[in-house]
């Protein structure tokens, strides 16, 4: 292998085992989830160092855990502060000079509880939900710092510093390296799926920018759903979420147009949706309600939304019945004005656009929507439909005003133009 054959080999194994080093590593240092990624760094650049003229090993993820856990060490016998630590890991790491264990014998059996642990961690309620985001994606990721910055549309600088603030708030904090148990473990876990979700949704509709989607986003939040859904499997609301990210992304190639631009539900080529994700977001969908016994929690009421339109096979066949069911249901498991604005368009498209328009009115006052681009662009659609087009105009109008997102902004001013004329 040529050295750039090598080095690209080191990016793709450290973008697949990252995240399994990281955790071994951060229950090694006790929860020091800054040190596990700096032994990490460290085994990466060994990797980059001795590889090319080595060889790329048999077990390159066990071995850049050894390297790291051999850093570990060095760094512990350096620091009195980690005395303890260094009886500890000392116990089970006896290495030799120049001596390497048996690769495969190097990673930890307990890994995936590692795995699992890394998650809360970085989901902790100490951090802000931005603080989440960035720390979540730079530890259990595949996404470079850089990556997460160009994803979120922020200077580099600006994610660094989030993930350096966050990792001195746990260490602060004194999170431990654990998952929680009892109503601590249901908060808690709330926490990651909110996290997850939000990831998934600035990748789903970006909330700003030139871009409609970026998919990188919500490849990486369905990653680690489906890794959360295989360490937690009894958990009703990950399968939820699960489901209600795969029936969503299920769309993506249909939501855009031939030029970027933004292609409504109602107008989507539903040929082009992905059926494989769809049938694998209705087998979660179905295991959650397995789980739950029927019951639906708010992840879960969503994707059963998300498979009315999954099964109907044009627009005019969706069940917008059950969907404003679904929706008044959803209401009641976590109120939200944001909840009754969708529940106002499902009712528009089942029962008239007047009885949704009066939904959307009984709430268009709330603090919540103030800012909210959403709320005009129904209202202007609803008007619309009932002939007001002066002020169907106007709404679409301020809705662009409103949003951050060039794609939707042009989206919305074509509306208000075709409904001017």
């Amino acid at each position: 292998m040529t050295v750039a054959d090598t080095r690209s080999t080191v990016e793709a194994v450290w973008r697949i085992e990252s995240a399994r080093l990281i955790a071994g590593l951060a229950r090694m240092a006790r929860g020091d989830v800054g040190l596990a990624e700096e032994l990490a760094q460290d085994a990466l650049v060994a990797a980059l160092e001795q590889w090319p003229e080595s060889g790329v090993p048999r077990n390159p993820g066990a071995w850049l855990m050894t390297i790291a856990k051999r850093r570990a060490v060095d760094q512990f016998r350096r620091n009195e502060r980690y005395a303890e630590k260094l009886e500890e890991v000392g116990r089970d790491q006896q290495l030799g000079e120049g001596v390497l264990p048996d690769f495969d014998a190097a990673l930890d059996d307990h890994i995936e509880d590692d795995l699992l642990r890394l998650l809360f961690v970085a989901c902790h309620p100490v951090l802000n939900t931005q603080a989440r985001v960035a720390l979540t994606l730079r530890m259990l990721s595949s996404l470079t710092t850089d990556e997460i910055a160009r994803a979120f549309l922020v200077r580099e600088s600006t994610i660094a510093q989030r993930i350096v603030r966050a990792k001195k708030a746990l260490a602060a904090a004194k999170v431990p390296f654990e998952v929680p148990e009892g109503d601590e473990r249901l908060a808690r876990l709330s926490s990651v799926l909110e996290v997850i979700y939000l990831v998934f949704n600035e990748g789903y509709s970006a909330t700003r920018g030139d871009d409609w989607m970026r998919p990188a986003l919500c490849e990486e939040a369905m990653r680690l759903g489906r890794v959360l859904a295989g360490l937690m499997p009894g958990e009703s609301e990950i399968h939820g979420l699960v489901a209600l990210m795969e029936l969503q992304a299920s769309r993506s190639k249909a939501r855009i147009g031939p030029n970027g631009e933004p292609v409504l539900l109602l107008d989507q080529d539903r040929a082009r949706w992905d059926r494989l994700l769809i049938q694998h977001g209705l087998a979660a969908l179905t295991l959650s309600e397995q789980i739950a016994e029927g019951a639906y929690g708010s992840y879960s009421a969503q994707a059963a939304i998300a498979a009315c339109h999954a099964r109907a096979r044009t627009a005019a066949e969706t069940d917008w019945t059950r969907i404003a069911a679904l929706y008044e249901g959803l209401g009641k498991l976590q109120p939200s004005p944001v909840i009754e604005l969708n529940r106002g368009v499902a009712v528009a498209m089942a029962y008239g656009p007047e009885a949704g328009l009066a939904i959307v009115d009984a709430v268009a006052d709330e603090a919540a929507l103030k800012d909210y681009h959403l709320l005009p662009s129904v209202r202007g659609d609803l008007l619309q439909k009932l002939g007001r087009l002066e002020e169907a105009e106007r709404e679409f109008r301020r809705a662009a005003e409103m949003t951050e997102n060039a794609r939707e902004r042009a989206l919305l001013l074509d509306r208000a133009t075709a409904v001017g004329r």
